[in-house]
């Protein structure tokens, strides 16, 4: 019998990098000229979400940038990130609650799977709760997956875990 081989298509966040995103983009925040002074502030919370208060929109968008370039620093999939609306918060600040996507959801990994099927490749591809688990018998189907799969412009993030 030939060896099967098989991979994960998953949306996940490592969150200890998120933290250390977070830490390092608090560390710029205290040294920026523009920030002295104001309420500004990042914080990871225990729901594994992201509050940023500002205190008016050109300073969240500073802050939300800064946050960006970190996370991205840190390979952090910005497309994992789902910003909340700006809403008002106590003394004229800004809040704006980030949350992290984990899980590829139902109706896109239908779509993933409809994709492979698509490629008329040998392969079998099957939605396993939050993943989507794609084996086959030779090792080029499955690199072919995987890069036509990259190909997509998908507005989640997707990594490839398992590879066996």
């Amino acid at each position: 019998m030939a060896e099967v081989h098989s991979f994960d298509i998953v949306c996940k966040v490592e969150m200890h990098e998120v933290n250390n995103a977070i830490d390092q983009a608090k560390k710029q925040l205290a040294v920026r000229y523009d920030f002295k002074g104001s309420k500004s502030s990042i914080t990871l919370n225990s729901d594994n979400s992201i509050t940023l208060i500002a205190d008016d929109d050109y300073k969240m968008k500073s802050l939300t940038e800064i946050l960006k370039e970190k996370l991205a620093k840190r390979n952090v999939p910005l497309k994992a990130l789902s910003f909340g609306k700006a809403e008002n918060a106590l003394g004229g600040a800004i809040r704006q609650v980030i949350t992290f996507q984990s899980g590829i959801p139902m109706e896109k990994a239908k779509d993933i799977v409809k994709l492979i099927k698509g490629l008329k490749l040998k392969v079998q591809a099957q939605i396993q709760e939050d993943k989507v688990r794609v084996t086959s018998q030779k090792i080029d189907d499955l690199q072919e997956i995987i890069k036509t799969i990259k190909d997509q412009n998908y507005d989640f993030a997707v990594q490839f875990i398992n590879y066996k």
